[in-house]
């Protein structure tokens, strides 16, 4: 227990934010289900989705093991950007608001993200967003 202590102090002093630190935005990831709370790229229903910024550029999107679907490089930026989520299955809109971080390291967080589009839940679960597709 003592080493694991030092250890973490020690990796706290040389990670501490300075003049080359960064913030980068925190993860934004999604899990689609149906009305029945079932993972609908688990059980094969949704095949294929993309996400498109206000300006019609794809995002670049990470599938994990638990069929999470994380948006990459998102929020980095001071205002609101609009999205687009396509699917087989559903259309629908967000769009995230972010700001400067005011933590000491450059960078940005995000504040908000807000869903719009017929017949989509969204819930905040811990560490993703839970999207109910009907």
């Amino acid at each position: 227990m003592k080493h694991l202590f030092i250890f973490l102090f020690i990796a706290s002093v040389f990670t501490g934010c300075g003049d080359d630190c960064y913030n980068a935005p925190q993860t934004i990831a999604f899990k689609l289900v149906n009305s029945n709370d079932e993972d609908l790229i688990t059980n094969g229903t949704l095949t294929s989705y993309s996400i498109k910024d206000e300006n019609q550029v794809g995002i670049s999107l990470t599938k994990t093991s638990e069929d999470l679907i994380i948006l990459d490089n998102v929020g980095a930026y001071n205002g609101i950007k609009k999205y687009n989520f396509q699917s087989n299955i559903k259309v629908f809109d967000f769009s995230i608001q972010s700001s400067e971080f005011k933590g000491g390291c450059d960078g940005f967080e995000i504040n908000k993200l807000t869903f719009t589009g017929v017949g989509i839940n969204v819930t905040d679960e811990k560490g993703y967003y839970k999207i109910v597709l009907q």
